[in-house]
């Protein structure tokens, strides 16, 4: 079964039909027939984000019970660890934490495909092992 990684610019893009990215997200999520994963950390930016409309918390917690989304924690001290040094890397470019913790999902999943809308920052991040991942709202 594929899997597929979810940053929080397409959960939130897909969950507000006003969001300006909603057109480009929402065909990819409805005909995705794979896992979704993501991390906790997206989820708390999601949240956050949604929550500018009262339905916004509803509408993620129906999302994520409806479509199965896998979420991850990366909070473990070594966690942290690899999540900080990944941000001192990409600094420039910048990487947050969702960010870093995605990429930590990416190595321990051993998966590469990422719905995101952040082009220019997952365009230049890389695994540790040096692995690119696959920005699926590009392939069209």
């Amino acid at each position: 079964m594929r899997t597929c990684l979810v940053d929080t610019g397409p959960i939130v893009a897909y969950l507000d039909a006003k969001d300006p990215a909603h057109a480009e997200v929402a065909p990819h999520l409805d005909r995705f027939a794979g896992r979704l994963a993501t991390t906790s950390a997206v989820i708390t930016e999601s949240m956050h984000l949604l929550a500018a409309d009262t339905r916004g918390p509803r509408l993620l917690a129906d999302f994520v019970a409806a479509s199965g989304l896998e979420i991850y924690d990366f909070s473990h001290p070594s966690e942290l660890h690899e999540a900080a040094e990944l941000m001192e890397r990409y600094a420039q470019v910048p990487m947050d934490f969702a960010d870093a913790t995605l990429l930590l999902l990416a190595e321990g999943l051993d998966v590469l495909d990422l719905l995101t809308l952040d082009r220019r920052g997952f365009a230049t991040f890389r695994t540790r092992a040096g692995d690119a991942t696959t920005l699926l709202l590009d392939l069209d």
